[in-house]
């Protein structure tokens, strides 16, 4: 079957140019057109999700009030300050500003004072993380505004971020926590599909639902990070084809629901938080992207391979992982060395001669 006799997924529709070209495109009842990559191609999936997610939040082209809040984050969204960022990161923000928008958003943005954004911030201290991507977000648009002249003076600066607490984030997979899950999940199963390809890509969920037969080259599994925009080349071994092979996977991408269409990362994370708790496994698929990172560095992998192959840059994360191996390295070496050296104690010990006696 072609991508041009596929169904196109909701929401979508096509259009021949005056050429006779198709062009595709997604529109959400009345809502805002959005042209889409050609059906089929690597980036098409991706660019829906991102459509589907503005339209669901409510974020359209400024058609709100000149000088509501609402004005000015539509005006912002067009700006190359935030189309420059990253599809997570301005998914993120628009979930963020659909929020803000609801609340606000007929609100002047001038009226919009350091003391709105503490609250902001406040109202959502019970999770600082989302704290931190509000301040984050709104930092973005204030910070634009001010460049552009539309304030004289931004609102969140000097806002604090919360605290992050302190916890060792998310807990990596043991071998154990591997084989109970393929127990559970064999061949042949969609939950096995989804763990093979977060244990040997080692990519994040945003990325591991794209990944697909497309973008294997020469060996390698290429693919443009969702997170960071960097492309990463990460090789793939025969046992991994095969496993993707026996499936089941869908046309575009390997990771798939039931009716074989691609999953947004939010709903593979659910189904997959649910997949664990049936294998008794407490943990998440970042889990598994730490496990693939320990397994690599275990095998010698240096700081700069690691950054290539999970996107990293700095050297800090990827130093995290060979620090660890080197340490536990390190400690078999100096328990070994102990093994083979007499303790001072016995240094010169010889055994008792033996004791004659008469008869």
């Amino acid at each position: 079957m072609t991508d041009m006799t596929r169904k196109l997924p909701q929401f979508c529709y096509r259009e021949l140019s005056r050429h006779g070209a198709a062009r595709f495109y997604f529109r959400r009842g009345k809502g805002a057109r959005h042209r889409l990559p050609d059906f089929g191609h690597p980036d098409f999936w991706q660019a829906y999700e991102q459509a589907r997610s503005q339209s669901l939040q409510g974020i359209r082209p400024p058609r709100a009030a000149q000088g509501t809040l609402e004005w000015l984050i539509g005006i912002y969204r067009q700006s190359s300050a935030y189309t420059g960022l990253s599809a997570a990161t301005r998914r993120q923000r628009d979930n963020i500003f659909g929020n803000v928008i609801k609340k606000a958003g007929g609100v002047s943005y001038t009226d919009i004072t350091r003391a709105v954004i503490v609250g902001g911030r406040e109202d959502r201290a019970a999770t600082p993380a989302q704290a931190r991507n509000f301040l984050d977000a709104m930092r973005g648009l204030f910070r634009w505004a001010l460049e552009a002249d539309l304030v004289t003076v931004d609102p969140t600066a000097g806002v604090k971020n919360p605290r992050r607490p302190k916890a060792a984030g998310f807990k990596a997979w043991t071998a154990e926590d591997a084989e109970a899950y393929c127990k559970r999940w064999p061949i042949g199963t969609h939950e096995r599909v989804w763990f093979e390809v977060l244990l040997n890509t080692g990519l994040r969920r945003g990325d591991a639902v794209r990944a697909g037969r497309q973008h294997l080259r020469d060996g390698a599994l290429v693919i443009q990070t969702e997170k960071t925009g960097m492309h990463v080349a990460i090789p793939v071994t025969e046992g991994f084809l095969s496993l993707m092979k026996a499936g089941p996977t869908g046309d575009l991408t390997f990771i798939c629901g039931e009716r074989g269409l691609p999953l947004t990362k939010e709903s593979f994370g659910n189904l997959f938080r649910k997949a664990c708790t049936a294998a008794g496994v407490a943990k998440s698929a970042h889990g598994i992207r730490k496990l693939a990172a320990t397994r690599i560095a275990e095998a010698g992998a240096t700081v700069a391979e690691l950054e290539a192959i999970f996107g990293w840059t700095g050297g800090t994360m990827a130093s995290l992982y060979t620090k660890t191996v080197d340490r536990t390295r390190l400690a078999r070496q100096g328990m070994e060395r102990l093994r083979n050296t007499n303790a001072p104690h016995l240094a010169g010990h010889h055994p008792s001669p033996s004791i004659k006696t008469d008869g």
